[in-house]
């Protein structure tokens, strides 16, 4: 697998390359596969061993000013990862007929994004969290104008970092904490005061594979 330098990546990242990159049949590796598998692991913390399928929604909008992805940051009341930051997404219910159908509801459920606005061109590798799940990330281009109304139980916050921002590999980091009496890594993409980390952070770094790496 080889980088492509930050500074060799096109000017204007716009929807035509974006569509061009998905429509490429080349199997890239992930980067990251699971969010604190090996932590949980090596602490006395159960792992699920049945892993439930969930999807979400990697919203990247086509703004006359280049493309963005829209992101969420969760209420900090809620029992699961409260005030992280994240994709619009979650569990697949059984009305469900694919995964791209779960993470179109759920997004529609979580802050009012409509279908029709949504362009789907892709998918990543599954990812599986430390909570349960194995999580398919939908990417697809959302065609502004749209309204948006964040259901205000889960959603504190919806804002957009441009996708230039996020593919630089000078953003990311790899970072490591002792919790539980187990050692932690996870990668994180901070952008101005937002600290964009676990789960969300691992699978923009696989986005960063299939868009930057072949």
């Amino acid at each position: 697998m080889t980088e492509v330098p930050s500074d060799a990546l096109p000017s204007r990242l716009d929807s035509d390359w974006l569509r061009e990159r998905f429509a490429r049949l080349v199997s890239v590796p992930p980067i990251a596969l699971g969010d604190g598998i090996r932590w949980a692991e090596s602490t006395a913390l159960r792992v699920p061993s049945d892993l439930r399928p969930a999807g979400v929604l990697i919203p990247v909008v086509d703004r006359p000013d280049g493309l963005t992805v829209l992101f969420t940051r969760r209420t900090d009341h809620l029992h699961a990862h409260a005030g992280q930051i994240s994709f619009p997404g979650g569990g697949a219910e059984e009305g469900d007929a694919t995964i791209v159908d779960t993470a179109l509801r759920e997004t529609r459920e979580e802050i009012g994004l409509e279908p029709r606005h949504v362009e789907v061109i892709g998918s990543l590798h599954e990812y599986r969290t430390v909570s349960g799940y194995r999580v398919t990330p939908v990417v697809a281009l959302v065609h502004p104008p749209f309204a948006l109304a964040p259901d205000d139980f889960e959603v504190a916050e919806i804002f957009e970092v441009p996708l230039a921002h996020l593919l630089d590999a000078r953003n990311h980091r790899r970072e490591r904490l002792i919790r539980e009496g187990g050692a932690r890594e996870y990668y994180s993409v901070p952008y101005r005061h937002y600290y964009i980390w676990g789960a969300t952070a691992g699978m923009l770094m696989n986005l960063h594979a299939h868009l930057v790496c072949r």
